[in-house]
Parts: structure tokens; C-alpha cells; sequence
């Protein structure tokens, strides 16, 4: 799961981290990269010693370049961290972007609503935290199965 629950369930302070999934480690990006560079290199092997290897290369070069970049601003984007704390009077959520920037949110625990939009929010099953007269999104990023699991979750922590 990408979210985590850091302290016990009866802990008197409960720390919810969430973080979209990474499937791609730095070991699989580095041979992912490699091993494109290598297949598109296969077909090129007839060229060797041609002219044309040369007016082909800075294109294979720009393909592979190209691929790398798109993976790591992919990479860059998905940097993002929410933390969610709840304590006996206190729910505090904490959203970190893939920019740095940091967003907060913090209400009274016996006021803070979780609230599950079906079809009417940007994702399904979206799920917004309401409280303090502000409505806060939290995991958005995660998947539909996640969100669903995650709301059940969220209320059950904030009756105890």
C-alpha cells in the first residue's frame, strides 16, 4: 500500500503517511534506459562502418534522451508526501508538492468530517477531510481500491 499507518491503532497520537506508488526503482530505471539503448542499437549494428551510422545516431542519441527525460519528470512529479496526524484533540494534515511547497491543515479532531464523493469529485471515490470551514483533499493519488479502503479507515480513527 502506499499509505501507512506509523503508530499503533491505540496509540494516543496516530501518524498517517501517504505517498503515490513508485514501480520504477533508480536499479530498474538505470536498466530500463540500458536496455533501450541497446535494442534500438541491434538494427543499427548492419551500419557499422557507413556513413549513414553517423546520420542516424544523433537520432537514436535524441530518442533515448528523450526517454530518460520523460521518466525522470515523471519521476519528480510523483514526489509527493501527505501526513496526516491525528491526536485526542488534534487532526492535522501536512501536504508536501513535488515542488516543496507545504500545505496545511489542522482542525479540532471531534469536528473533522471524512467525506467520500462517488462520482462528483475529480477522481472517483474522491475523499476530502471538512473542518475549521475548509475542505481538504487527501489521497488523490491513490488508487480507486485505496481511496475506498482509506475513507473507511479515516472514520474509524477519528470515532475512536
Amino acid at each position: 500500500m502506499p499509505y501507512e499507518w506509523r503508530s499503533p491503532p491505540n496509540a494516543p497520537t496516530q501518524i498517517l503517511t501517504l505517498r503515490p506508488h513508485q514501480s520504477l526503482s533508480a536499479k530498474g530505471f538505470a536498466s530500463f534506459i540500458l536496455t533501450t539503448f541497446i535494442l534500438i542499437l541491434i538494427p543499427v549494428l548492419s551500419l557499422l562502418g557507413t556513413v549513414l551510422l553517423w546520420g542516424l545516431l544523433p537520432f537514436i542519441l535524441a530518442a533515448v534522451a528523450g526517454i530518460y527525460w520523460a521518466l525522470q519528470r515523471n519521476h519528480k512529479a510523483r514526489k509527493i508526501e501527505e501526513v496526516f496526524t491525528l491526536d485526542h484533540h488534534t487532526a492535522h494534515l501536512s501536504h508536501h508538492t513535488a515542488g516543496g511547497d507545504v500545505k496545511e491543515w489542522q482542525c479540532n479532531r471531534h469536528w473533522a468530517v471524512v467525506t467520500k464523493y462517488e462520482k462528483d469529485g475529480p477522481v472517483p471515490h474522491y475523499v476530502t477531510l471538512r473542518g475549521m470551514g475548509r475542505e481538504v483533499e487527501i489521497g488523490a493519488f491513490l488508487s480507486e481500491e485505496e481511496r475506498i479502503t482509506l475513507y473507511d479507515e479515516l472514520n474509524r480513527s477519528l470515532l475512536r
